[in-house]
């Protein structure tokens, strides 16, 4: 395996989730498609790192871990199922690689209470998990711990929805900080990464609210065939149409929000004109609705079966390995501008 670079002419992106469980389509629309599209990109030839953030599991679930090990190898059938190719990226699990404590650690060190305080999901998340106890430190710091996962690897993007870019200008402000204190020969040892935002398609669940675990609501990319198509028959419609003969609007209606997302032009056509003339029922709607679903997750459903778990886990060892090669890169030079080497320490002395 070839060494690392520390400054590569290749532009290097980052991201990472949360092992909650097996991924839904909310999760591959929003991002995972993407990096794939990041991953493959000829003419960019980024340079890719993703990564799944099981200690970020522990900021909500510290009182019940006992899912997370399986929730990492679901999550990571789902990334290679969706298409990362670890020979075009390096795929790794957060705790393996111990530099992110360390600059965490570090950042930790610097970082005002008040910029944690204001950080936008604070307050959301535990007003909307009442059920946990979120008054801990690791939750108001995991956005440092989030900062230090960006940063280990000096990305020159960081792939984000529009709801992530308060984290990314976190990371942002707190490279900022550290330069401010601590220069190695002058220069500053933590670029700023920018946002690379991403499309994320209105992807509603079946109850018409955003897709999402914590709703229940959700069509996982390893659901076969009849549980989609049964996922859909309850899904919520237009409630204009109470009964066959009411016309609807698809711009009203979950179900056409999917349609739009993934439905040919003819089948989108087809449904615009019988939706709103009454000419088809909702459950014909929905029927066509999952031939589109079933057209992206078939793909993913097959490399999916082809993976063995023996051959998934040695991937993210590996992963794993490369990543913590290029996180020391970047941690000898935190340490050297912070003053914290033996070697600095030593000399000084003689």
């Amino acid at each position: 395996m070839p060494e690392l670079s520390n400054r590569p002419e290749r532009p290097r992106v980052l991201s990472g989730m949360r092992p909650t469980g097996k991924l839904h389509l909310g999760n591959y629309m929003g991002a995972l498609a993407n990096w794939v599209k990041l991953q493959n990109d000829p003419a960019a030839q980024y340079e890719c790192y993703f990564f799944i953030a099981d200690w970020h599991a522990l900021t909500t679930d510290y009182a019940d871990p006992a899912q997370i090990t399986q929730n990492i190898k679901d999550v990571l059938f789902d990334y290679l199922a969706a298409g990362l190719d670890p020979v075009k990226s390096v795929l790794f699990l957060q705790s393996r690689v111990p530099q992110h404590a360390e600059l965490f650690l570090a950042l930790g060190m610097i970082s005002p209470l008040g910029w944690l305080e204001r950080v936008p999901s604070y307050k959301e998340m535990q007003e909307n998990l009442t059920t946990r106890d979120l008054t801990t430190f690791g939750f108001l710091g995991y956005p440092v711990l989030m900062a230090a996962d960006i940063l280990l690897y000096q990305p020159h993007f960081v792939p984000v929805g529009q709801d992530q870019q308060a984290h990314v200008e976190l990371t942002r402000e707190l490279a900022r900080r550290f330069n401010q204190f601590y220069r190695l020969e002058g220069r500053e040892v933590l670029p700023e990464p920018k946002s690379l935002l991403t499309p994320s398609p209105k992807l509603p669940g079946t109850d018409g609210r955003k897709m999402s675990k914590s709703y229940g609501n959700t069509i996982l990319l390893s659901d076969l065939e009849p549980v989609v198509r049964q996922k859909l028959k309850t899904m919520v419609t237009d409630p204009a149409r109470q009964r066959r003969t009411d016309p609807g609007d698809p711009d009203k209606c979950p179900v056409g929000d999917l349609h739009k997302v993934f439905s040919t032009a003819e089948t989108m056509a087809k449904v615009c004109e019988g939706c709103r003339t009454a000419g088809i029922g909702c459950i014909e709607c929905k029927g066509w609705a999952a031939d589109g679903l079933l057209r992206v997750l078939g793909p993913i459903q097959e490399r999916r079966a082809a993976i063995t778990e023996s051959a998934a886990i040695e991937i993210l060892e590996e992963g794993s390995r490369r990543a913590a090669q290029r996180a020391e890169q970047t941690m000898v030079e935190v340490r050297e501008a912070m003053k914290m080497l033996l070697s600095t320490v030593r000399s000084r002395a003689m």
